[in-house]
Parts: structure tokens; C-alpha cells; sequence
């Protein structure tokens, strides 16, 4: 089968998802000094980095003291990819980035909710490829939910996860 034939099969594969959402939480970053002017600004520039896209900032909706928390302090990041971009961003996620994550062995079957949304947590942001990790000065997790289009049964979206590439763990596992 030709290389060519086959990237017409994936991408007709990626458009059954509606979007692909990156959302990182600031949290105890938050609590340095210099937040605002130094941190913030480095997390902004290596999360486009990885996405392609401005991450909007997420304001906390009200104080909680026992969080040393304001209202309208940023509590966190967040990139809607749709399109291109998210195509682009699943398939760097896919074939380059998880294979680089340290120990891992798949993803749960369990990380796929009812509705269809692959929910994936990397805890660094130096497994992807953009970031070059003796320049970065912060490190972060962060959370992709990827969201299809339609869903009839949640094993047919599994089984569309698995054509596009998503490397689930085997049923027998334990781990």
C-alpha cells in the first residue's frame, strides 16, 4: 500500500474528533515569586510551543482561604485544538511523544468515559520533542482530552483510538 494512501486512511480517521483540549494547572507554581513576571510567562511560551496555539489563561471564580487563593488569580492554562492543528498535535502526541514517556506500558482502557473523550495525564512537558529540557526553567503536567464527533458505543471509539495509533494496554495487564 502506498505511504500516500495510507495518511488519506488516518486522516479520515481524525475527523470523527470534534477537538482535542490541553489543559494544564498552575497550582503550586503559582506560589513563587514572581509568578506573574517570570513563571506564567515560560509556561505560556512552552505550552504554545508543544500546541501551536495561545493558551488562554483559567481565572479562579472565587477566594478560598484555604487555598491562599483569589478570585481572578490564574489558576491555570488551557489550548482548544481543532483542525489541522489538532491532527498535527495527536499525531506528534501518538508517535513521538508517549513513546518517549519514561515507563510506559499503554493507557487504560479506563481513561475512555462513557461519552467517548480519551482523557491522557503526562506529567512533564520535556517528553515532547519542542521543549529542550537543559533551556526549560519550569516544569509542569498537563491533561489532553481528546473529543469525538459521535458516539454510538464507546468500543467503537475505542477501536477508532486504536486506528489512529493510541497505544492502550493489553486486557490481561494488571499494571
Amino acid at each position: 500500500m502506498p505511504s500516500g494512501h495510507y495518511l488519506l486512511i488516518m486522516k479520515s480517521h481524525y475527523t470523527q474528533f470534534e477537538k482535542a483540549v490541553v489543559n494544564i494547572g498552575v497550582g503550586r507554581l503559582s506560589s513563587q515569586p514572581n509568578f506573574e513576571d517570570k513563571v506564567l510567562p515560560e509556561i505560556q511560551k512552552e505550552l504554545s510551543t508543544i500546541t501551536g496555539q495561545k493558551p488562554s489563561p483559567r481565572l479562579a471564580a472565587k477566594s478560598i482561604a484555604g487555598f491562599k487563593l483569589r478570585a481572578g488569580t490564574v489558576v491555570g492554562l488551557k489550548v482548544t485544538l481543532r483542525g489541522e492543528r489538532m491532527v498535527s498535535f495527536l499525531n506528534r502526541l501518538v508517535r513521538i511523544t508517549l513513546p518517549r514517556v519514561r515507563d510506559f506500558r499503554g493507557i487504560d482502557l479506563k481513561s475512555v468515559d462513557k461519552n467517548g473523550n480519551l482523557t491522557i495525564g503526562i506529567k512533564e512537558q520535556v517528553v515532547f520533542p519542542e521543549i529542550v529540557p537543559e533551556t526549560s526553567r519550569v516544569n509542569f503536567g498537563m491533561e489532553i482530552t481528546v473529543v469525538p464527533k459521535v458516539v454510538k458505543s464507546r468500543e467503537q471509539v475505542i477501536a477508532t483510538y486504536r486506528a489512529i495509533g493510541i497505544p492502550f494496554k493489553k486486557e490481561g495487564s494488571n499494571k
